[in-house]
């Protein structure tokens, strides 16, 4: 986009109930991902609340954020982020969209689901996921690749692009004793 706009682009980070971090065109250049330089001290009030998002900080302390905490997949002891795996599923042409989340698995814990809006024209069989199957191991570690796919039209996002994981996940769990 920088190349395309110029040093118009700004990257910033927000939640919807309040509070955001903004980087510069500049910085996004030197620390290309990043969402700006930590904040929190500075910009918290009170008790105010946290995003609860997961992330890492440079050695300069430019933040990188990797998901949200509540989107997290422990599989038999492994922190999984699904974002890392929809950035791999999206790279595929075949695919217009996905959504990755934990669902209940008695031996590891959670299982990883995803989730694919296939790309226009594409037909959801066993083909796509026969796929998609060894496009995700090429890239991604044996314990990060989904164990099942699940084909939608189109995967529900809100008006502003935030996927409803929420929706795909929750009837996963409604019988489960336990709760994410």
């Amino acid at each position: 986009m920088i190349d395309w706009r110029g040093l118009s682009i700004f990257e910033y980070h927000a939640a919807t109930e309040g509070g955001g971090t903004l980087a510069s065109p500049q910085e996004w250049i030197q620390h290309p991902g990043t969402v700006d330089k930590v904040k929190t001290e500075k910009d918290r009030m009170g008790d105010y609340f946290t995003a609860v998002d997961v992330g890492y900080l440079t050695d300069e302390g430019y933040l990188f954020l990797c998901d949200r905490k509540i989107d997290l997949i422990i599989a038999g002891g492994a922190n999984i982020y699904p974002a890392e795996i929809e950035n791999v599923l999206i790279l595929r042409p075949t695919v217009a969209d996905s959504c990755v989340f934990g669902i209940p698995d008695s031996d590891w814990g959670e299982g990883i689901k995803a989730v694919v809006q296939p790309g226009s024209g594409v037909h959801t069989d066993e083909g796509l996921t026969m796929e998609l199957i060894p496009f995700c191991a090429d890239r991604l570690a044996k314990m990060k690749l989904p164990r099942s796919f699940d084909y939608m039209e189109e995967v529900p996002r809100d008006p502003n692009g935030k996927l409803y994981k929420r929706r795909l996940r929750d009837p996963y769990w409604e019988k489960e004793n336990r709760q994410l």
